[in-house]
């Protein structure tokens, strides 16, 4: 590039003069904003590939998939040749160092992280969950470190949460009421997360952030792109996902001011997607995030169609604002074109509000920040071409990416150590088996009784046989026999003794 910019500057493109930004205010955050397109994509390629240069390091998601030829060097046509040459720039084809992750483990390294990491709100959020459901689930949570249950998994959630609803009289004491309907409402909302997918985002080696945090041996920041194609199906998911990347960079990040330039820049693609149907808690969670993350020397950059779909509070954090072209067909249109137009230093030179709308494919209103933190002047600029590829990589190509990552193998294979859902299922196994031998034993107590009582029954028996032995009985043959001779002699006896008997009265008549 022969075009003269300060050092400590990125060239974003050409208006009046050269439009910069500089690296030591880069972690004040921004916006790039305007319709489907425009050249939003185009406009956050260069931007990333900018800091990249200046040994940043980024993270983008790639929602479309066309992001991640940044990873391969250009093939400028004509058209690009053209405008460089009218921005007194020579094209020399490069790419930054590149990372592919994907939640789902297909496009890139998988990205995870734990229960105990995401934390009751963001999991809230993730569920839909109404106030007395995510009060339950903190429940949940303070039950199981109390308990040293380790939440790493989804399983582990659902094993805890069927801990609390078994011990709910004695927990809902100490914590609250926990009723089986609203821990068997959250059981539900966590199967259909299963189902798309989210078993794949909870669990071990979680994510660390130094990982994102590279710079190569050249000293260019590693450009980590997030295949998000997929992901955006569950919008829930993937805004929950960024919002705790970055909750997670501003706890443990140390503070450091302003830097010379940013430790990491964080682009958010299809920002409206954080905001749509977010509760009150959740979006000044995100308004502080965005407000205290710059002194950790994080940028982040929220990328949407319309600056309306930013709340206030968090686009009055935003210093640099890139606004490519809005038209304003309805109502609701006119209204964000006009918040767009006031959202800039004007310049006098041109309408801004007119000027938006008249944009053209690679031009932008372009305002960012000078050394004193102030918003410059906006400028109508022409973007600058990129000297990496437009368009998607080829699935050869991605793999070989992937095959030769920094991360390569660290991520790749799923861990499952004990944690919550093996130490209850231990805990019921030993409680079972104790159950079981309670059980046994009271069996075999009953028997040893009953042959008790058996022993005792006979020993009686045979004392009382003992004192008293039983006579023989004859048979019954036997018995008529003896019968039928006893008689026979009575009959003999009783004949013989008359016979007798009147021998001896017959002899006496005759004597008279």
């Amino acid at each position: 590039m022969t075009l003269s910019i300060g050092e400590g500057e990125l060239l974003i493109g050409l208006g009046e003069g050269p439009v910069t930004q500089r690296l030591d205010r880069s972690n004040r955050h921004g916006v790039v904003a305007g319709a489907t397109g425009t050249g939003k994509t185009v406009t956050l390629q260069i931007m990333a590939q900018a800091f990249s240069d200046a040994g940043v390091p980024v993270f983008a998601a790639d929602v479309k998939g066309d992001l991640s030829g940044i990873a391969m060097p250009g093939n400028p046509n004509e058209k690009m040749q053209a405008r460089a040459a009218s921005m007194d720039l020579t094209l020399t084809p490069a790419a930054p160092p590149t990372i592919f992750w994907d939640l789902f483990g297909l496009k890139g390294h998988p990205i995870r992280t734990t229960i105990s990491e995401m934390g009751p709100l963001l999991l809230s959020r993730l569920l839909e969950l109404n106030d007395v459901q995510e009060g339950v689930l903190t429940i949940v949570f303070h039950v199981a470190d109390k308990d040293g249950l380790l939440l790493l998994d989804l399983k582990d959630l659902q094993a805890a949460l069927k801990y609390v609803a078994d011990h709910a009289s004695e927990i809902g004491t100490l914590y609250g009421n926990v009723s089986a309907a609203t821990v068997g409402s959250i059981q539900r909302k966590l199967l259909t997360l299963q189902t798309q997918g989210a078993e794949n985002f909870f669990g071990e080696p979680a994510l660390k952030l130094a990982d994102i945090m590279r710079t190569d041996v050249a000293g260019r920041g590693y450009v980590n792109l997030l295949a998000a194609d997929r992901l955006i199906q569950s919008p829930k998911l993937y805004s929950t996902f960024l919002l705790w990347l970055l909750s997670e960079l501003f706890e443990e990040l140390p503070e450091i001011g302003d830097p010379e330039k940013p430790r990491l820049v964080f682009f958010f693609d299809e920002a409206h997607l954080l905001f749509n149907d977010a509760p009150k808690p959740l979006v000044e969670k995100v308004e502080q995030v965005v407000r205290l993350i710059r002194s950790k020397g994080v940028g982040i950059y929220f990328v949407t169609q319309n600056p309306a779909d930013i709340p206030d509070a968090v686009l009055g954090q935003l210093g640099a604002r890139v606004q490519h072209a809005l038209r304003a067909y309805t109502p609701a249109d006119q209204k964000g074109l006009k918040a767009a137009a006031q959202s800039f230093r004007v310049n006098p030179g041109f309408d801004t509000a007119e000027t938006i709308q008249a944009l053209g494919v690679g031009e932008a209103l372009v305002s960012t920040l000078d050394a004193k933190g102030a918003p410059c002047v906006v400028q109508k600029t022409l973007i600058r071409p990129p000297v990496s590829r437009l368009g998607p990589l080829t699935p050869e190509e991605r793999t070989a990416l992937i095959a030769k990552s920094p991360v390569a193998g660290l991520y790749d294979t799923a861990q499952d150590r004990d944690s919550a859902y093996e130490i209850l299922q231990g805990r019921a196994q030993q409680a079972q088996r104790e159950s079981d031998a309670e059980k046994a034993e009271a069996e075999a107590e009953k028997a040893r009784a009953a042959e008790d009582r058996i022993r005792e029954r006979e020993e009686a028996r045979e004392a009382r046989e003992s004192r008293a032995a039983p006579r023989a009985r004859a048979s019954s043959r036997q018995g008529m026999a003896e019968t039928f001779a006893k008689s026979l002699l009575r009959t003999v006896a009783s004949q013989a003794g008359r016979e007798i008997m009147r021998g001896l009265m017959g002899g006496l008549k005759r004597r008279r």
